[in-house]
């Protein structure tokens, strides 16, 4: 496969109905698409959605947003991380190699990651390098977070700070 250009999404009207493809999954769905309509105020506002084309049509998508050190409770030493959301490719696109890119895109920014994936993905995560992060009730609160981390980079011990 020739390599695939992931590209920043526009915050716009365009981008609000290529959504709609894309399953609808509760309220994390719910939540991305309100903060794009409401981040809709210019076709060149900052976004943190990506995505991949197939011709003219958004065939893959996620949202990354960049955590400020000061609330980095995952790693060591703290740090600025990415939180990784939303990664979806619509189903007939899906095995090629679509949500490796984005996924390999994120990881670019040589800063750690952290997602909580949906039921059924964990496979896909490990293949990318992904590992569970060790449970903290008070931390993670219901979630079973996944994260990757560069080079030079540990999981915060959950057990120290008890």
């Amino acid at each position: 496969m020739t390599k695939t250009k992931v590209e920043p999404l526009l915050v716009n009207y365009k981008t609000l109905e290529e959504f709609k493809r894309f399953k609808e999954y509760g309220n994390q769905e719910l939540a991305m698409f309100e903060d794009l309509e409401s981040n809709i105020v210019e076709n060149d506002s900052e976004s943190p959605f990506y995505g991949i084309y197939y011709g003219s049509a958004l065939v893959a998508r996620m949202s990354l947003y960049r955590v400020s050190a000061k609330y980095d409770h995952y790693f060591e030493p703290p740090q600025d991380y990415l939180e990784l959301w939303k990664l979806e490719v619509l189903p007939d696109y899906q095995g090629q190699g679509y949500g490796k890119a984005l996924v390999e895109f994120a990881k670019e920014f040589n800063l750690p990651i952290k997602t909580n994936p949906r039921i059924k993905s964990h496979g896909f995560w490990e293949k990318m390098g992904f590992q569970k992060a060790h449970y903290d009730v008070e931390r993670d609160l219901g979630e079973n977070p996944l994260i990757w981390m560069p080079s030079g980079v540990e999981e915060r011990d959950v057990t120290a700070s008890e």
